[in-house]
């Protein structure tokens, strides 16, 4: 089975560069198609001057152009913030994973790892709808990913919950610029998946001793002011159940937006792309927010977020746990060596960003792009012009 791909480069329509185009790339946006088996997918390799790119193949059924830009953009930030020798791409399938067998779902992966083959700038990983499966499907096809698992000498980012682990790390850092203390800090994360179960878990272990107060998923929000069992709710996601079927004294069900109001210290958006705008950041009720997710705050939500004081870690910032992992097992490293590059990365970085902001005055989104922007300059001018 052979993929048709449409490639959008230096000979692209105007509209492309038009709608996509600045000074950063991006340096290529292909497409890739094959009717035989139904797929449809997206690559975009936004800035390889560090190095080659690293970034998820994400597969949901309204995955566009415009988002997987958007995310291979965050991720030419991410990377350079985080240190590591990568650029920035992304990868979309559009497709529903939760109504795809394991076999459909196969075909199309491997299908779309053909299709990448001879983008060598691009080193894919995991994302949103697929796992170290997906990823050890495309190793087969092109020896070619990140997130393996430990099986084929990976690292499995959701296994070990590299990102949550981040996440915790970059809380430590954040505490006293947000003016609240980790220990017994009230936490609400929206988006209880991979990324938001390992969060929790870190940041309510005895080290930094949080108490997760509200969790969200597609079925709704679970609240509860004393605390909730952070494992079982794990347990309950692992069985396949919702997690509204989480029943203890004084627990809450609410419908899945409630957790906008909810009155807590830390918020982790760890779900969706564009979870606060402009509609509900005015009604978030937390003092911290830790981006778990990829671009989950529009850039007028962050305005009005810097004005009422909240301080909110952007996202390629905050999650950088999962890359920084990623790079450490491409070229070689253990798990060990990676949670250690993790939790020295990241904090130097979160402070460099939350330092910047604090004494300029600026939003941390605007100190984090500033920082970022500065290592790919330097990098883009050591590049050869022609």
């Amino acid at each position: 089975m052979t993929s048709t791909a449409a490639k959008v480069s230096s000979t692209a329509s105007d509209s492309v560069f038009d709608i996509f185009a600045d000074e950063w790339g991006p340096e290529k946006i292909v497409y890739i198609y094959e009717p035989r088996c139904g797929l449809r997918g997206i690559v975009v390799i936004d800035n390889t001057s560090i190095g080659p790119a690293i970034g998820g193949i994400r597969m949901t059924p309204t995955v566009n152009t415009k988002e997987v830009f958007r995310l291979a953009r965050a991720m030419t930030w991410k990377n350079a913030l985080a240190g590591i020798p990568h650029g920035g791409g992304k990868a979309g399938i559009i497709a529903d994973p939760r109504q795809l067998t394991m076999e459909k779902k196969e075909t199309l992966i491997r299908q779309f790892a053909r299709g990448i083959e001879t983008l060598n700038q691009y080193i894919p990983g995991p994302d949103m709808g697929t796992d170290e499966t997906a990823m050890a499907w495309v190793r087969d096809e092109i020896r070619r990913s990140v997130g393996l698992s430990s099986v084929l000498g990976g690292i499995p980012l959701d296994q070990v919950g590299a990102t949550g682990f981040g996440l915790a790390v970059c809380a430590e850092v954040a505490q006293d610029f947000a003016g609240i203390k980790l220990k017994g800090a009230r936490v609400s994360i929206q988006g209880f998946g991979n990324v938001g179960q390992h969060a929790a878990r870190y940041l309510v272990d005895s080290k930094r001793g949080a108490v997760v107060v509200s969790a969200t998923d597609l079925a709704g929000t679970v609240y509860n002011p004393d605390g909730l069992d952070v494992e079982e709710l794990c347990r309950l996601m692992k069985s396949g159940q919702k997690i509204t079927d989480y029943r203890a004294p004084g627990t809450q069900i609410l419908e899945r937006n409630a957790f906008i109001e909810l009155p807590v210290d830390i918020f982790v958006p760890a779900a969706q792309p564009d979870v606060i705008t402009e509609d509900n950041a005015h009604l978030l009720n937390c003092k911290l927010i830790l981006q778990g997710a990829n671009i989950p705050c529009t850039n007028v939500a962050e305005d009005i977020l810097h004005e009422r004081g909240i301080v909110s870690v952007p996202d390629f910032v905050a999650n950088a746990g999962g890359v920084i992992c990623g790079s450490v097992e491409y070229h070689g490293g253990t798990k060990t060596a990676a949670f250690h590059e993790i939790e020295e990365k990241m904090k130097e970085n979160t402070y460099a960003v939350l330092r910047k902001a604090t004494t300029e005055g600026v939003k941390t989104r605007d100190a984090a792009l500033n920082l970022a922007k500065e290592r790919v300059k330097e990098a883009m001018s050591y590049r050869r012009a022609n």
